[in-house]
């Protein structure tokens, strides 16, 4: 089944690489028997979907979370395989989409108002004059 991540992108499950272990979950003794870990893997760098430009920027973007250019999302919360697989594809479409969203604008500094000022330099004298009232006074 092919993980379609935004209208314009969609990974063709050629692509995609399973592999199941036995989860520490939820699920009891049943949990000893079944192999509900999902792992999924996503090679980024070898993808054939992917153009130069949102290669790169996945590269780049994502590049704590690959290892040799392949992108690994684990799935063990639910008691099923089925579902653990479905909860790995909506991880791994949410991570390409973030990836590949355009950056937020950059921040523009400002000037903190007179108004904050006032009130930050006001609260520092309140907080010495209780200082100073804590001191031990001056012997004569």
């Amino acid at each position: 089944m092919d993980l379609v991540v935004s209208p314009a992108l969609t990974i063709p499950a050629a692509e995609l690489t399973w592999r199941f272990s036995r989860s520490s979950g939820p699920g009891g003794q049943h949990v000893n028997t079944s192999d509900s870990r999902v792992e999924l893997l996503w090679n980024v760098a070898g993808s054939a979907v992917l153009t130069e430009e949102q290669r790169g920027m996945l590269l780049g973007r994502l590049q704590n979370r690959l290892v040799a250019g392949v992108l690994t999302v684990t799935a063990s919360e639910q008691r099923s395989q089925l579902r653990n697989r479905e909860t790995a594809l909506a991880r791994l479409a949410a991570l390409v989409a973030d990836g590949l969203a355009p950056a937020p604008p950059k921040r523009r500094r400002t000037k903190p108002t007179r108004g904050s000022n006032y009130r930050r330099l006001d609260a520092k004298k309140q907080r010495s004059a209780t200082k100073q009232q804590r001191r031990r006074p001056p012997r004569d």
